[in-house]
């Protein structure tokens, strides 16, 4: 797969935004890039990680705390002193040294993710247990299961950016991923699709025309 960006994008899904944006931007100082407007009631607010992006999206409606497989994530930085905190949904969010984006992803087989991660989107092997997309580092756990629904609160979902999003899909649908939608066509701005692993964890593939050039 020929990324279109080297590192992953983060997801996550809140109903606390204010508490969220004072956590994320004031304490920890990510930078605000935009506003989205992604409709159903959520708008989605950019900001940037080291390179990524980490996309608030938040709900009008409640959500619930269900369970999430991407356990939390680790923000490489040079100019702040190591922490293990907690963001007020509850996502761990760690500061380490250095500057890589590093998400705990768990799994009822590391063993199958490992496979399905390398066949379908190019990982490679960092380290023990550490597998890498681009820049982007994905530290794998035991102890996964199902998860719940995308809206529901906490870090549920990534995103690779690719250069075909319909050709990929396709792809990963032999690849042993799940389809959760077909690959639809935002406007002028970007295709995109989710799919998912046997656990119900999704990666959301993106072909944003901001990165590729003007879509077909």
């Amino acid at each position: 797969m020929e990324l279109a960006k080297d590192c992953l994008d983060l997801g996550i899904y809140t109903d606390r935004y204010e508490d969220m944006r004072r956590f994320y931007v004031d304490e920890l100082g990510l930078v605000y890039e935009e506003l989205l407007k992604v409709g159903r009631g959520v708008h989605q607010h950019r900001l940037s990680l080291n390179g990524a992006v980490l996309k608030l999206n938040s709900s009008r409606e409640p959500l619930a705390d269900t369970p999430t497989n991407f356990r939390g994530f680790d923000i490489g930085t040079e100019t702040r002193a190591p922490a293990e905190l907690h963001d007020p949904d509850g996502t761990a969010v760690n500061l380490v040294p250095g500057t890589s984006v590093s998400v705990h992803w768990a799994s009822s087989d590391p063993g199958r993710l490992v496979d399905l991660l390398v066949r379908g989107f190019g990982a490679v092997e960092h380290s023990r247990g550490l597998l890498a997309i681009g820049r982007t580092l994905i530290a794998l756990e035991t102890g996964g299961g199902p998860v719940g629904p995308l809206r529901s609160r906490g870090l549920r979902y990534l995103t690779v950016q690719i250069h075909d999003v319909r050709l990929e899909h396709h792809r990963l649908m032999t690849s042993g991923w799940r389809e959760v939608t077909a690959p639809v066509r935002l406007g002028d701005t970007a295709f995109v699709s989710f799919v998912s692993d046997p656990d119900g964890s999704m990666v959301e593939v993106s072909q944003r025309a901001s990165l590729t050039g003007p879509l077909p």
